[in-house]
């Protein structure tokens, strides 16, 4: 039996978009539920609109989401050799021909194919007489596609779809500036690369027969093919920037981790049942192309937020940690460098308190910068005149434990003394400290705020906190 060999092939001209990373997952899972390879092609061709920001935002992506290629990236640009190679023999054996027509005759031709209600194409009349053109005027090269019969395939996705050759023209291979398209350089990696199966959007259907008939042309196999329909926007328009966010990256910057939106992107098209919850083991396992449906999904935002604060509680706490150092440093923390708690005990203590990553730094940065300024509410409704008194006696209180000792429970139980004492409830102590810890009054329980602290700089925020509160 043929291995199974997979392939995501994006064209470098813009961000890695939520439609494409579902593609790139879709033949990703099918390589690996087939024990098969996944190639990664870069298709760079179109070099006014390819950049390499884009590429490495394409590798970025690729990455964070732990869609790893087992081969490439290949990049068409290192393959003009071989492209030209089958031009020549293309022409060689008549199956391509050089096309001399000047865009004013095309354009012409288009304009009286369209009067006459008639499908634009071209006319094939370079196809057997080059007699009114000189050999060194511009050409372009044009694959002869055959006149009469079927081209007919079994799409993974979509099922029987047949074209009638006599609907398809003589399309262009190789440009007037010797640059080659889309449809001719496919079929050559593919065939190259020894593709088996081709997962892509049905945007590219009406480009199928056109390469079956090169492979054909080619006495090659073509690939099995699926065509996945697009995704569209909560408003059931096609998914775009007024949606939100659109790019993989733009996601990891909101906030979003890779589990959540890989886990959202495999269930946008397919199922199995009703489960929504999959791990990347059990996608691998359930995963077949047969399940995709055929008609278009629509991105629900809300959904994603749900399975994105499902993995922030239930992903091991150092993998959450990962994502939130990173969101730490895009606020110009660098916890490597700065007096900070752990970051799995700011994640243990934070997931339920935040909706994303992004979130949960923003919380987070009390613990790891200075307190400069307190929330003006949260003082005016919190610090009252026996206030200051409480926070001394809490310092006095908190710095005879021990720091060895120094745990959210002890502290806890060590406050319940003075607001014991003071004969108020805990809340007149808990949240000035609250106050002086985080410079607002919300945060997770004053122990567990405490122990993040630190004891020593717990010590110094109280200070200040009086300090600034006795002013008030």
């Amino acid at each position: 039996m043929e291995k199974v060999k997979t392939r995501f092939a994006p064209s470098p001209t813009g961000y890695l978009h939520v439609g494409g990373a579902r593609t790139a997952l879709f033949s990703w899972l099918y390589a690996r539920h087939c024990g098969g390879t996944f190639v990664l092609r870069i298709e760079d061709t179109d070099r006014e609109r390819s950049t390499q920001p884009a590429i490495d935002a394409i590798l970025e992506s690729m990455q964070w989401l732990r869609l790893n290629w087992d081969e490439g990236p290949y990049y068409q640009t290192k393959r003009y050799d071989r492209y030209r190679e089958v031009i020549d023999q293309l022409l060689a054996e008549g199956k391509a021909y050089k096309c001399y027509c000047s865009k004013e005759r095309l354009e012409t031709l288009r304009n009286e194919q369209k009067e006459k209600g008639l499908k634009p194409r071209y006319d094939g009349h370079c196809r057997d007489d080059h007699s009114e053109h000189s050999p060194d005027e511009p050409y372009v090269v044009r694959f002869r596609n055959p006149d009469t019969g079927v081209v007919a395939f079994d799409d993974m996705v979509k099922g029987h779809i047949e074209f009638q050759n006599s609907e398809l023209d003589d399309f262009i291979i190789q440009r007037s500036d010797g640059s080659l398209t889309y449809n001719f350089c496919v079929v050559v990696d593919d065939y190259d690369m020894g593709i088996t199966h081709v997962i892509r959007g049905d945007d590219h259907v009406n480009n199928t027969p056109r390469q079956i008939n090169l492979y054909r042309a080619l006495g090659v196999k073509e690939p099995v093919f699926g065509h996945v329909a697009m995704i569209l926007g909560d408003d059931g328009n096609k998914l775009s920037k007024r949606h939100g966010a659109v790019s993989v990256m733009q996601y990891r910057e909101e906030g979003y981790l890779p589990e959540a939106l890989v886990n959202y992107l495999v269930r946008l098209g397919w199922s199995h049942g009703d489960q929504e919850i999959f791990s990347v083991p059990e996608m691998i396992e359930l995963f077949t192309p047969e399940q995709i449906n055929k008609s278009a999904s629509s991105f629900n935002t809300k959904k994603l937020q749900w399975l994105n604060a499902h993995y922030m509680k239930t992903l091991p706490r150092e993998e959450v940690a990962t994502e939130l150092k990173w969101h730490l440093g895009r606020l110009g923390i660098d916890t490597d460098k700065v007096e900070g708690p752990a970051l799995e005990l700011v994640v243990k203590n934070y997931c339920e308190r935040a909706h994303t990553l992004k979130e949960m730094a923003e919380k987070a940065r009390c613990y790891f910068e200075d307190i400069k300024e307190y929330d003006a509410a949260g003082v005016k409704k919190w610090i009252k005149e026996n206030s200051v008194e409480i926070l001394k006696d809490s310092l006095e209180t908190l710095q005879a434990i021990p720091a060895a000792e120094w745990q959210a429970a002890t502290i806890d139980k060590a406050l319940e003394g003075v607001a014991a004492k003071h004969e108020v409830g805990m809340a007149k102590v808990g949240q000035p400290l609250r106050l002086a810890m985080t410079g607002t009054p919300s945060s997770p329980g004053i122990g567990d705020t405490m122990e993040l602290v630190g004891r020593e700089r717990a010590f110094k925020r109280i200070e200040q906190a009086i300090a600034a509160f006795s002013q008030k």
